[in-house]
């Protein structure tokens, strides 16, 4: 039985909201399912993913099939670099310790990555303060009683 990590639509017309899934391929696309994973909501700024990473990565580890955005969520979240770790844990490369390590030291990086990205959305998105410039007042009227000079 072939098995996908698929999107699953819910939400209004025009208000799509997603659960990760993982369902029989031949299954419809919002049909009967295996397992719910997490959740997708792609209308938030920036759009809201949740996960269970552990479940997911048993899933991969199974042979499970992600689709295209399924694929791209689960390499955000780190699940895919995790796999591609604890792959080299079983060829020996190194220790599960030290994959962890590196896993938290990459999770570390790309949430100041991500932290820093949603901070300059917020400020991109902010409108520019209107600044007013005073313009010189007129120079000011000659004392009264003289006469203007004429040439």
């Amino acid at each position: 039985m072939p098995v996908k990590i698929r999107l699953q639509r819910h939400g209004a017309k025009k208000r799509p909201f997603y659960f990760i899934v993982v369902a029989d391929a031949r299954a419809p696309r919002d049909g009967k399912f295996i397992q719910k994973i997490g959740t997708y909501n792609p209308l938030t700024v920036p759009a809201s993913i949740n996960i269970d990473t552990q479940k997911a990565l048993r899933w991969l580890q199974k042979g499970a099939q992600p689709t295209d955005t399924v694929r791209r969520i689960l390499s955000f979240k780190g699940v895919l670099y995790l796999k591609h770790l604890l792959r080299g844990v079983k060829l020996g490369l190194f220790d599960e310790p030290t994959a962890y390590q590196k896993f938290e030291q990459w999770q570390a990086d790309h949430e100041q990555k991500v932290s820093a990205r949603r901070e300059s959305q917020k400020r991109a998105s902010r409108p520019a303060p209107i600044v007013r410039k005073v313009e010189d007042a007129p120079a000011a009227p000659a004392a009264e009683g003289e006469a203007p000079a004429e040439a």
